[in-house]
């Protein structure tokens, strides 16, 4: 895996273990309410590459952060760039 990815991997995984925390909830508690076991958290927690994204959905639900999916990839700079050089070559 590039070393990027495992560097946002485990950068949302903290942001993950930082909500968990400030909401004052446990690993079981989130364990619990997403339906996964303590580990599995954990390891998300960690940004666990093997993890599902099923599995990190689940556990931004159980903290009421389930909209934040919808984030994920909504600035797409180079994106609109390709799309406006190649308007503008029409």
């Amino acid at each position: 895996m590039p070393r990027t990815l495992s560097q946002n991997l485990q950068i949302m995984g903290e942001q993950i273990m930082l909500a968990r925390k400030r909401r004052h909830l446990s690993m079981q508690d989130i364990a619990d309410r997403a339906t996964v076991t303590r580990l599995t958290v954990s390891k998300v927690e960690h940004g666990d590459p093997t993890v599902s994204i099923g599995i990190y959905a689940r556990v931004l639900f159980a903290l009421n952060l389930e909209n934040d999916l919808t984030l994920l990839a909504a600035d797409d700079a180079l994106g609109r760039q390709l799309q406006d050089a190649e308007l503008l070559r029409r």
